[in-house]
């Protein structure tokens, strides 16, 4: 499981979850493990230690 340092940055990456920029509304989209959407980030970056899905 990937840990935060407080520094900005995490170690590791978390498991069984990536992400997706949605077209329509231009901002990334976390999926969980059993493939639903569990949440979307208003900052217009991406969610920190996710892989990214092609």
């Amino acid at each position: 499981m990937a840990k935060n340092t407080g520094k900005g940055f995490r170690h590791g990456s978390v498991k069984g979850r990536s992400q997706t920029l949605n077209p329509l509304t231009r901002l990334w989209t976390k999926r969980g493990t059993d493939g639903r959407f569990m949440d979307g980030k208003t900052g217009g970056t991406p969610f920190k230690g996710v892989r990214r899905e092609r």
